[in-house]
């Protein structure tokens, strides 16, 4: 298999984090995860970029290598404002036209949109920020809310944290859920948010009763090893000690979704990870992750991944 071609394109003053979280995600070989992409970093000149830690790092390539990149990261920007110089954002349209997928992570939104990339298209970039890009791009239309963007040939993420998340996504969609927690997990991280979920929770209204638990870990790790059990929202809230309307407003607060939305995105998920695994029949799969029928469960599939049980098996099957 020829690799994935990542190419990260960084401007000074450039973030290292930023840049890290596409590098650990695309350019680490990993022991029980086999190479799937390969990552360089490229920049407006060749040599060294300042970068906001105070050090300088040294880059060999110019926009150039862009147009050989199967995928295309543009780390945040700082000012986010700053004009992106001509052959930058000459050299983002041609590896676009040519079919690369081109992904921002954080204030990076700025540079697509400098380069005409998000014209009429939802966005979304780090929530302090949106304002600012939503005022400068008034073509874009900018969702301050959301972890990221994917329209497939081009996305955005909110702050660093979240460009992690996209850059996760984006091995799902290239390589499977499997492969993709197996990148997560040697992250140490998990294995996938939406990229609907919220950027930021919330601060609760009133703070937590003395020697009351708020963290929400231990019910999610109870219902994650029982989803193929029928889990209402009545059981959960058993099981967490709290009333149904106290634990969903605690999902909105810590995780930014329902409790049926975040144990549907599980189901999907494991159901992603048998499809790609196993031989197991449709309605096997369906029963296994708690999703009942295969006609569940291709309902479900086709809602929110956009394709059948049997499509998404032909593509990433393992088995």
């Amino acid at each position: 298999m020829s690799l994935h071609r990542v190419v990260a394109l960084v401007t000074a003053p450039q973030s290292p984090f930023e840049l890290a979280c596409a590098a650990e995600v695309f350019g680490t070989a990993h022991q029980d995860a086999p190479a799937r992409y390969s990552f360089r970093v490229c920049a407006e000149r060749p040599g060294p970029v300042q970068t906001t830690a105070g050090y300088a790092m040294l880059v060999d390539a110019g926009p150039a290598a862009l147009l050989e990149a199967d995928t295309v990261i543009v780390p945040g920007r700082q000012p986010p404002g700053a004009p992106v110089p001509h052959t930058v954002a000459g050299a983002l349209r041609a590896a676009h036209r040519r079919g690369a997928r081109i992904a921002a992570i954080c204030t990076g939104a700025f540079v697509l949109a400098q380069a005409g990339l998000l014209d009429g298209r939802r966005a979304t970039t780090h929530w302090r920020r949106a304002a600012q890009f939503a005022a400068a791009y008034p073509e874009v239309q900018v969702d301050s809310d959301v972890l990221y963007v994917d329209h497939g040939d081009v996305a955005t993420s909110a702050g660093t944290g979240a460009g992690i998340d996209l850059c996760l996504h984006l091995v799902r969609c290239d390589h499977g859920a499997a492969y993709a927690a197996q990148v997560a997990r040697n992250m140490v991280l998990p294995p996938h948010r939406e990229g609907s979920q919220l950027q930021y929770a919330a601060p609760p209204e009133q703070p937590a009763r003395a020697g009351a638990d708020a963290s929400l870990a231990p019910l999610l790790e109870w219902a994650a090893s029982r989803i193929d059990a029928r889990l209402t929202l009545d059981r959960l809230a058993e099981r967490a000690g709290l009333s149904s309307r106290t634990l969903a407003r605690r999902f909105t607060e810590q995780l930014g979704t329902s409790p049926g939305q975040w144990l549907l995105g599980r189901r999907l998920d494991a159901a992603r990870v048998l499809l790609e695994q196993t031989d197991l029949p449709v309605d096997a799969v369906a029963a296994r992750v708690g999703l009942v029928s295969a006609v569940n469960l291709r309902r479900r599939f086709k809602t929110h991944l956009g394709t059948t049980p049997g499509a998404y098996r032909r593509i990433f099957s393992e088995a």
